[in-house]
């Protein structure tokens, strides 16, 4: 029998949490209720964790977000509540799994709980923005989303088969207990993409034949800020980012952004980290008619990877940049570090008379990193393109140094 930890605001919610609560006790599990409403009070069944104590947590009280009657800052406050409690309970061992219901305000406070925890803890939401952008409610974490079809909002015809399905989808993943790996392996990440593809592929051929575990993460924002995330929790022994992409679509506001922080995670845990420009020639859009204006008024080369995506070709300055700020994140590490440069392209695209190829953008990146990095971080240079196999096997040589320093 396991715990599963059930969050959201019991006050508005109560017969459809109730509902919920009935079909996991039926599944034979144990639920431990964690209240996030601020509006009345909570009797449809025992609750555990009071709002009292989730506001507090969240740096306020509950008498104070009623008086107050402000809707925006009782959700910010519940979710920092609520997220710190979750971490908290977890770390006691008090459940197995989480799962919660809501709108569009219910389903952020409840997924900021879930994001607190660790990958792997079974995490399942009923939500009814669970269609498109739902970045902001998943982050870097496996929160899964179930459609409410209709309004988390009584139980009827529709919802009685959502709330349902749910608690069998929770329960369901706490009841399954993931296989023993046959040895524990140290774990390299590495970032890829479409345009990097050949590269990382014979990287994790080389590094699989030498012990390593190569987990490799897709640089489309979310896979990036993944990657983060599994290294700020110390399960990484090692990080070869090839392709740092999601840093053209920070500065050219593309969709595929990782946000600020990346490329900071390796350095703050001391963790070996090469590092290569992969794919900063490029920013990515979604169709045509999404690139802003500004973007269509100059001499920008455009590519249309498929009809979903279109890519735009980075210009000197924005390497520029892109260099400087690389620098700065190498320059913060906290343990061995190196750079390695593909003078012959950072991408498929990037080669040599191909429809990218800017030898002197290229250029700009390589300058701006060099001007600005602290000595003794190394910078390697190779005469080939990012997907030749010679990068990649100089590539595993530099990650193994690396690790080898550690």
């Amino acid at each position: 029998m396991a715990k599963i930890l059930m969050v959201g605001a019991f006050d508005t919610k109560g017969p459809e949490y109730a509902f919920l609560r009935e079909q996991i006790l039926a599944r034979g599990h144990e639920v431990f209720a964690m209240n996030t409403g601020v509006i009345g009070e909570a009797n449809a069944f025992p609750v555990d964790i009071g709002a009292d104590e989730v506001a507090t947590a969240g740096g306020s009280s509950l008498g104070a977000l009623r008086e107050a009657a402000d809707r925006g800052d009782a959700m910010k406050v519940m979710s920092e509540g609520s997220a710190v409690v979750a971490k908290r309970l977890h770390d006691e061992g008090a459940f197995d799994g989480v799962v919660g219901m809501g709108g569009s305000g219910g389903s952020s406070v409840v997924t900021a709980a879930m994001r607190a925890l660790p990958v792997g803890v079974p995490k399942v939401c009923v939500s009814t923005v669970a269609s498109g952008d739902t970045s902001a409610y998943v982050g870097a974490k496996d929160v899964t989303l179930i459609p409410s079809i209709v309004d988390v909002a009584g139980v009827n015809r529709i919802s009685r088969v959502i709330f349902t399905r749910a608690a069998g989808a929770v329960c369901g993943m706490v009841e399954a207990e993931p296989p023993a790996a046959d040895d524990d392996k140290p774990i390299i990440v590495a970032s890829m993409f479409g345009n990097t593809t050949e590269c990382v592929g014979a990287c994790v051929e080389h590094l699989s034949a030498k012990g390593y575990e190569v987990l490799v993460f897709h640089a489309t924002g979310a896979g990036g800020k993944t990657m983060e995330s599994l290294v700020d929790e110390g399960l990484v022994d090692a990080v070869l980012d090839i392709t740092t992409t999601e840093w053209a679509d920070e500065i050219c506001d593309g969709v595929f952004s990782a946000g600020p922080d990346r490329l900071g995670g390796a350095g703050r845990a001391g963790l070996p980290q090469l590092i290569v420009p992969g794919c900063v020639d490029m920013a990515n859009f979604g169709g045509m008619g999404t690139v802003p204006q500004r973007f269509k008024n100059g001499d920008r080369v455009f590519y249309e990877w498929n009809p979903a995506v279109t890519l735009m070709r980075t210009s000197a300055e924005e390497n520029a940049r892109m260099g400087k700020i690389f620098a700065e994140k190498a320059n913060q590490a906290m343990g061995p570090v190196a750079f390695l440069l593909p003078l012959k392209g950072v991408s498929i695209l990037d080669g040599d008379g191909e429809l990218f190829c800017d030898r002197a953008a290229d250029q700009a990146f390589f300058d701006a990193l060099k001007m600005n990095l602290n000595d003794g971080i190394a910078v390697h240079e190779i005469d080939h393109n990012i997907n030749d196999p010679e990068f990649s096997t100089r590539a595993t040589e530099l990650m193994l140094e690396l690790i080898d320093q550690k």
